[in-house]
């Protein structure tokens, strides 16, 4: 009994500690979404009664203002279809919808959620009308019942909502999201390492959407 109590309050303190870090994160969104801001975190911290509100917030924050920093970056340009066109032939860098959710995931990936989950969605898959973005779900809880979050279809504006309303019809792919962020860490290491060596990366086969 001593040692549950003990192990009770040691999962306490770390999740405190957790929670402390999370709240030292800061992230600028810009004014005109805060209140769409507020609006989504209200909307995570709804899908179940085990969503910390704080996390939910903080994500909605970081969700935002990635999107932002993002959009001079990928400067789109006429509309989605044609800016694939622009990244096809090497005028723009990024701006395919899984450029948009691959630096989206990674960026939430480093909240360290707890009481959220990030998963990759595709909808048409291996289709040229293939669709990429992330679904947030409490922990847990079934894909579908997730809140999707997507930028690409929106010209580089985050759009959310709840998976069974969307226009599309959105499945996981987990093997997806484990690539990403294999990738991600194997680019960290290299870089961290500071050695000049070359790694072998998987042929990108994603749709062109």
């Amino acid at each position: 009994m001593r040692l549950l109590v003990g192990m009770i309050a040691v999962f306490a303190l770390f999740s405190a500690v957790v929670s402390a870090d999370q709240q030292q994160q800061h992230f600028e969104v810009p004014a005109r979404d805060s209140a769409k801001t507020e609006e989504l975190a209200n909307q995570l911290a709804g899908l179940s009664r085990r969503v910390d509100p704080n996390e939910a917030k903080l994500l909605a924050e970081c969700a935002y203002a990635t999107v932002a920093r993002l959009r001079p970056e990928y400067n789109m340009f006429g509309t989605p279809i044609f800016n694939n066109f622009l990244v096809y032939h090497g005028w723009r860098k990024r701006g395919y919808c899984y450029h948009w959710t691959e630096d989206l995931l990674l960026a939430l990936d480093k909240l360290k959620l707890k009481t959220l989950e990030l998963h990759w969605a595709d909808a048409y898959r291996d289709t040229w009308q293939e669709n990429n973005c992330l679904v947030v779900t409490a922990i847990g809880q079934p894909f579908e019942r997730g809140m999707i979050l997507e930028c690409w279809r929106h010209f580089g504006h985050l759009r959310w909502n709840l998976v069974p309303s969307d226009q599309d019809p959105y499945y996981e792919n987990t093997k997806w999201a484990e690539k990403v962020r294999a990738r991600a860490a194997a680019k960290a290491l290299e870089t961290n390492h500071g050695v000049a060596f070359q790694t072998r990366v998987t042929p990108d086969t994603k749709g062109r959407d």
